[in-house]
């Protein structure tokens, strides 16, 4: 780091758990953020302060009015543009030592599989299942950690699948493929802060993942209700005839 670096992140280096190798860690580190509404945006910026080197955005929405209630980093003058490129252009101002690169389109699996093997880490803050399945297939595929954040009304869901882990479980460990239906904020609405709450806390996980350091909210599910104080917290059990990971498991 140079000298502007060591000012910029001191708050970090005053850190133990940190220090300068860790921040160093940080800034070569690349991380991939799926979707770019409430939940990327709260993470995407964070991520891009705490100083990740390298950030990919793939979301092929663009800005609608009704975003501007929870996706902070949207102006009124950015309705109808691409939601990734207008994020990338926003957080590539808040901090110069990052390289963001948005992708304007709907991933594919192999497309996903494709940009994980260039990821530390991948964050899924899509709003449909059909995208968190094909997210976490992939992450098996690439054996890359995967942070979830789901958010809807007041509820909000986050857990940690690092299938670099023999007992973790996937996220179809969870919610099988095809047996859950689709809660978008779009049809049932959702608290404005509850996604800066979710987003934030995939941040941090994330920045656990990357710097070794704490305990990471794997094998656990944490639940948020922003009507009441704190979270709760169930433990996760990885599914032995699970059809994803179990499969995967099997034939490697």
């Amino acid at each position: 780091m140079d000298d502007q670096q060591l000012m910029r992140y001191a708050r970090h280096v005053l850190l133990d758990e940190i220090d300068i190798d860790g921040q160093e860690r940080l800034l070569n580190s690349r991380i991939l953020v799926v979707g770019c509404g409430g939940l990327g945006h709260a993470a995407a910026a964070y991520l891009t302060a705490a100083g990740v080197g390298t950030l990919w955005l793939a979301d092929d929405d663009v800005v609608d009015a009704t975003n501007l209630q929870r996706q902070f980093l949207f102006l009124p003058s950015d309705v109808g543009q691409p939601k990734a490129q207008v994020l990338a252009q926003r957080l590539a101002h808040q901090n110069p030592d990052a390289t963001i690169r948005p992708l304007v389109e709907r991933l594919t699996q192999e497309r996903i599989v494709g940009v994980l093997g260039q990821v530390d880490v991948v964050l899924d803050c899509s709003d449909n299942f059909a995208t968190r399945h094909a997210i976490n297939r992939a992450s098996l595929r690439t054996q890359t950690p995967l942070v979830m954040g789901a958010a809807t009304r007041f509820e909000g869901q986050l857990s940690v699948f690092d299938p670099r882990l023999d007992d973790s479980p996937c996220y179809a460990c969870l919610f099988e493929e095809g047996q859950a239906d689709d809660g978008a904020c779009a049809v049932f609405g959702v608290f404005s802060p509850l996604v800066g709450m979710v987003g934030t806390a995939q941040a941090t996980e994330a920045l656990k993942l990357l710097l070794g350091i704490g305990a990471v909210a794997c094998k656990q599910l944490v639940l948020f209700n922003a009507l009441q104080a704190g979270t709760q917290t169930w433990a996760l059990k990885k599914k032995p005839l699970c059809a994803v990971c179990g499969h995967w498991k099997r034939c490697r």
